[in-house]
C-alpha cells in the first residue's frame, strides 16, 4: 500500500491563527478521518495534535511547547473555546473534534481497511487490554508497547519492522509529541497521533463524561466536578476568554 504525502494541508483546509498556533478548520470528524485515512486505503504521512485553550495558553508563554505544537502537521480543534474563535473568524461551521473519539473512530476505519496499526503508551495492563479490544474489533494490530519501555531505539526498530501505517502514542503532552518527533525522524512513513488518556477511556479504566455533557460541550465541567484539583487549570479558560476579547488571541 502506498502512503500519501504530507504536504499541502493549508491549501486544502482553512487555517485559523489562535495566538501562536495555526489550527486547521475541519468541518467535522468525518472530514478529518477521510483526510488521515483515505478512501483508497492510503494514509496521510505526518502527525496530528489536538488543540484546546489550555494548549494555546501554554504555547503563548512557553516557546518550547509552541515549537512542539507547531511541529505537528495537523492541528485540529479539540476544545469548544478554540472552535468558537474559529467559527467567529471564518463565519462558517466548524465542529469540535474530541481526540479520544477521533482515535476510536480512526481505529474502526483502519479495521475496515485492514490498515496496520501500532500502539504505544499507558501501563502494561492497559496496553494489553487496549490491544485485546482493538483485535476484537478487527483492527490489524501489528504491535503494542506500553509507556514504560527502556530502549527507545528498540521501539523505533519494532515500529519500522512491523509494517505499521498508523501509530498512536498515549503518554501525555508534551512527552508523547516529543517521542513522535524522534520516531518520525527515523521513520516518517506513518501517520502519528498523540492520544493522551484515550486507552484508559477505551478500556473503561477511566470514565468519560456522559454523552449529554459532551453534547453540551461541558466535559470540562464534568472533569472539574470529578477532580476539583483541576480548578487551577480551568481558571485558565477565563484568561483565554479575556485575552480573546483583548485581541491577543
Amino acid at each position: 500500500m502506498t502512503d500519501s504525502g504530507s504536504g499541502g494541508i493549508s491549501g486544502q483546509i482553512p487555517q485559523v491563527n489562535i495566538g501562536p498556533v495555526q489550527v486547521s478548520a475541519f468541518a467535522d470528524m468525518q472530514q478529518l478521518l477521510a483526510f488521515i485515512l483515505h478512501d483508497d486505503g492510503t494514509v496521510y504521512t505526518g502527525s496530528a495534535i489536538a488543540i484546546n485553550p489550555e494548549k494555546v495558553l501554554t504555547a503563548m508563554r512557553n516557546p518550547q511547547i509552541e515549537a512542539v505544537i507547531n511541529a505537528a502537521d495537523i492541528r485540529y480543534a479539540d476544545g469548544i473555546g478554540v472552535v468558537k474563535v474559529m467559527r467567529n473568524r471564518l463565519r462558517s461551521e466548524v465542529q469540535r473534534i474530541p481526540g479520544c473519539e477521533l482515535w476510536q473512530q480512526l481505529m474502526l476505519r483502519a479495521a475496515s481497511m485492514q490498515t496496520p496499526v501500532f500502539i504505544v503508551g499507558a501501563t502494561g495492563v492497559v496496553s494489553q487490554q487496549t490491544a485485546k479490544k482493538l483485535q476484537h474489533q478487527g483492527v490489524n494490530l501489528v504491535g503494542a508497547v506500553d509507556g514504560y519501555f527502556n530502549d527507545e531505539s528498540k521501539l523505533i526498530a519494532q515500529i519500522k519492522q512491523s509494517g505499521a501505517r498508523i501509530v498512536s502514542v498515549a503518554m501525555g503532552s508534551p512527552k508523547q509529541e516529543l517521542l513522535i518527533q524522534r520516531i518520525r525522524e527515523q521513520h516518517p512513513e506513518c501517520f502519528y497521533m498523540g492520544v493522551g488518556g484515550s486507552y484508559d477511556v477505551f478500556t473503561g479504566n477511566v470514565k468519560r463524561a456522559p454523552a449529554l455533557w459532551c453534547k453540551l460541550n461541558l466535559e470540562w465541567a464534568y472533569r472539574l466536578l470529578a477532580q476539583p484539583s483541576r480548578i487551577g487549570r480551568q481558571l485558565g479558560l477565563l484568561r483565554y476568554v479575556w485575552w480573546y476579547w483583548l485581541g491577543k488571541i
